[in-house]
C-alpha cells in the first residue's frame, strides 16, 4: 500500500495469460512444421471459418443483383457464427487463430454490407460510416486490452470491469440475440431496396397499408441495433480506461525502478 492507503499500481502488474511470451520466429516455425495430426489451420472450427469467408464473398459477388442469392450466403455465413465456437469447445480445438478469425470475418463481412448500404442510402452514408468505424474501432481496441492485461479470450470480462460487457459476452443468448438483431436489421435494410410488394397489413391500419415485409422486420430490429451500437461504445470506453491503465501503472513501475537505481 502506498501512504495515502491506495494499491500500488506496480504491485497489479502480472505477466501475460498465456504460456510465455513466444518469439514470432519461433512462432512461425512451428506454424510451419505442424503435422496433419495436430494442424490448427485445419481445425474443424476453422474451416466452418474458412466456408464463411467463401459465402460472404458469395454474398458479395450476388449483392448488386441478386438479392435472393445475397441474402441466402449472408445469412448462412453469420449463422454459421454461432457454430465455429461450439465446434471449437465441443471438439479441443479452441484457438487463438480461430479466435481472430472469427473476429475479422464478423468485422469485415458486416464492413461490406453497409458499405453498401452507403450506396444505396447515400443519404445515410455518414451514418453506416461511423458504423463502420465504432465497430472497428471498439473491437480492436477491446482485443488489444484484453491482450496487454494477460487475458486468454476477449470474452472473457469481468463483472469488475462492465457489468454489461460482462452480460453481453457471458450469456450465449443475449450475445446470439444482439448480434443476430443487427444484421437483421442490416439484411431488412437491403431487401428494403428490392422488395416493394405491401404485405396488405393497411386492413388493421391505415398507417400500414404500405408496409413490405422488409421494412416490417426493420422496424423491431433497429432497436436491437441501437443497443448492439451501444455496447460498441461501452467496450470502447471501458478498453481506453484499461489501456490508459496499463500506462499508469508501467510508468509509475519504471518510477520505482529508477529510483532504486538511484
Amino acid at each position: 500500500m502506498t501512504k495515502n492507503g491506495s494499491a500500488n499500481p506496480s504491485r497489479k502488474m502480472r505477466r501475460r495469460g498465456s504460456i510465455d511470451v513466444v518469439d514470432a520466429k519461433v512462432a512461425v516455425d512451428l506454424a510451419t512444421a505442424q503435422t496433419y495430426s495436430e494442424n490448427v489451420f485445419l481445425f474443424i472450427p476453422n474451416l466452418i471459418g474458412y466456408t464463411r469467408i467463401i459465402l460472404a464473398g458469395l454474398s458479395l459477388h450476388f449483392m448488386s443483383y441478386h438479392p435472393k442469392y445475397c441474402t441466402l450466403a449472408y445469412v448462412i455465413s453469420c449463422l454459421l457464427d454461432a457454430v465455429d465456437g461450439q465446434a471449437a469447445r465441443a471438439l479441443g480445438q479452441t484457438s487463438k487463430f480461430g479466435a481472430v478469425l472469427d473476429m475479422v470475418t464478423d468485422r469485415c463481412t458486416t464492413s461490406c454490407l453497409l458499405c453498401y448500404l452507403s450506396s444505396a442510402y447515400p443519404n445515410f452514408a455518414v451514418v453506416f460510416q461511423l458504423l463502420i468505424s465504432l465497430d472497428f474501432a471498439s473491437h480492436y481496441m477491446h482485443m488489444y486490452s484484453s491482450l496487454v492485461t494477460g487475458s486468454r479470450s476477449h470474452k472473457l470480462v469481468t463483472s469488475e470491469v462492465s457489468r454489461i460487457l460482462w452480460y453481453y459476452y457471458n450469456d450465449s443468448r443475449t450475445l446470439f440475440f444482439m448480434c443476430a438483431g443487427n444484421e437483421l436489421f442490416f439484411v431488412s435494410l437491403y431487401l428494403m431496396k428490392w422488395v416493394d410488394t405491401p404485405i396488405g397489413l393497411g386492413v388493421y391500419s391505415p398507417w400500414l397499408a404500405g408496409l413490405t415485409w422488409p421494412e416490417l422486420v426493420a422496424i423491431p430490429s433497429a432497436f436491437v441495433c441501437v443497443g448492439k451500437n451501444i455496447i460498441n461504445l461501452v467496450q470502447l470506453w471501458k478498453a481506453s480506461k484499461i489501456l490508459v491503465g496499463v500506462d499508469l501503472a508501467e510508468r509509475a513501475h519504471a518510477r520505482e525502478l529508477q529510483a532504486k537505481k538511484e
